[in-house]
């Protein structure tokens, strides 16, 4: 069976892309939720991005195990409740709080991992999350983030996602095809979108060129690449470290604001984003020997 483990250095370069990739969705799905439905934009995003994955991996999808199966299938369950949320705030708030409040998971990653497995979180990841935490803000908070529906929305968001995060993380360690299992997740997210449409909304397909452009870019980019390959990409690394590496959400964020929509490149950019690196740099420093565990980690349960 193929389990596609990386070395943590590839494995984290390649999640640093995936988070990449990922960070664009927010620009596409803001301009896209105007003239269509949330379940109906998420359902043809996934069944487009399963279609053409489907087609590419379909040798290997048919020798998948069932095992392989049913993780794809929780991973895609719990990532459609995640893009629900996700999308309920991005409809009410702007785009900078949605990432910022999201982003959250950060903190909570490290923090469920500890509760789960009765155990306190290490000081250096406490301390990096904190700094990427401080940075994001740096770079999200504007004029002050107002709690309303849409930041409610991105709060139950981050906390859904921190917790996608550490059971995919228990899952593609459990010796499943990660690739396999991603795909699997993707269509299942495509089909959940799909049956909620039809329950709550008037499903159509893209029109005009935004529309199709922007289905396009989130289908391939965000989601062939960006939802696919993230199981993968976790196999060889943490759970803490892949919820560092969300801060590199709003990073891209920035960047596609300065290039794209011409805002101004400010000491505030600057300073979130050496924030932001330093926070994912300093949980790779080295911890000092000697130190003893007083308790014993338990992996989590799903």
């Amino acid at each position: 069976m193929k389990t596609n483990r990386l070395s943590r250095r590839g494995a984290e370069l390649l999640l640093a892309l995936v988070i990449i990739a990922r960070a664009t969705s927010y620009l596409f799905s803001k301009l896209i939720l105007d003239g269509m439905g949330m379940f109906n934009l998420l359902g043809v995003r996934f069944t487009l991005a399963f279609a053409l994955l489907f087609l590419m991996l379909f040798k290997r999808l048919k020798s998948m195990s069932g095992k392989t199966f049913a993780a794809g299938a929780v991973m895609g369950g719990m990532f459609f409740l995640v893009m629900t949320a996700e999308l309920s705030g991005l409809k009410r708030t702007a785009t900078g709080n949605t990432a910022f409040l999201e982003n959250t998971a950060i903190v909570l990653v490290p923090l469920l991992q500890a509760v789960l497995g009765r155990c306190l979180p290490k000081g250096k990841v406490i301390l990096s999350a904190l700094l990427c935490l401080t940075g994001v803000g740096v770079l999200a908070l504007g004029g002050g983030v107002g709690f309303g529906a849409g930041e409610c929305w991105c709060l139950l968001a981050a906390f859904l996602y921190a917790c996608t995060i550490l059971v995919t993380d228990r899952l593609s360690h459990s010796g499943i095809d990660t690739l396999a299992a991603g795909v699997v997740q993707v269509g299942v997210i495509g089909a959940l979108s799909f049956a909620a449409s039809f329950l709550t909304e008037t499903p159509r397909l893209p029109s005009g060129t935004t529309e199709w452009l922007g289905i396009v870019m989130l289908a391939v980019v965000c989601t062939g690449f960006g939802f696919t390959l993230q199981p993968v990409a976790q196999s060889g690394t943490t759970a803490e470290r892949a919820g560092m590496f969300c801060a590199l959400n709003p990073v891209v964020a920035a960047i596609l604001g300065v290039v794209f929509l011409h805002e101004p490149f400010t000491v505030k950019t600057i300073l979130g984003g050496v924030l932001i690196l330093f926070g994912i740099l300093f949980a790779e420093l080295p911890e000092r020997q000697g130190k003893v565990n007083l308790k014993k980690s338990i992996a989590p349960s799903i």
